[in-house]
């Protein structure tokens, strides 16, 4: 397995983690594939969503690929009046990622970031590693302190 930009930014700060692949199909961007491909529920497996709020710009949001993001608790928890996906095509630009591959660790630039607060019921969870067919997983406690994430209320 090649080291993600995701894994030696963890690896310098310290952080305990483990890798694990799947088999990506990319006809398959949903996240309860990669739930299955690394056998754990889809509540423990995170996607990372990145928005841009009328005023207050850029912010990532990780959430359970089982859930949808509610974009009027995003906007809230940014403390912004509105909130909207960022157009696929606008990620590697914004964040060093692509689309399936989106990383909460070692985007282009630091974003406000916002945890679902369930993260926090669990001991590990799984983030992408930055690549498509490729998890993080390590305690979400670790995983806020590092990006600075802020554990809120944020699936419809």
């Amino acid at each position: 397995m090649t080291k993600t930009n995701a894994m030696r930014l963890l690896d310098q700060a310290k952080i305990a983690y483990r890798a694990a692949e799947y088999p990506f199909d990319a006809r398959d961007l949903n996240g309860m594939y990669a739930a299955a491909g690394i056998g754990m529920p889809p509540e423990q497996v995170f996607k990372t969503l990145v928005a841009r709020g009328d005023k207050r710009g850029v912010a990532v949001y990780c959430i359970p690929v089982c859930c949808g993001l509610d974009l009027r608790k995003a906007a809230q928890a940014a403390r912004d009046k509105k909130m909207e996906l960022v157009p696929v095509k606008e990620l590697p630009g914004l964040t060093g990622y692509i689309r399936g591959g989106c990383s909460p660790v070692g985007m282009k630039k630091q974003f406000p970031t916002f945890l679902e607060e369930t993260a926090q019921l669990y001991s590990e969870i799984a983030v992408s590693a930055g690549q498509r067919g490729c998890q993080l997983i390590l305690s979400p406690q670790d995983l806020a302190a590092y990006t600075g994430a802020a554990l809120c209320d944020l699936t419809e």
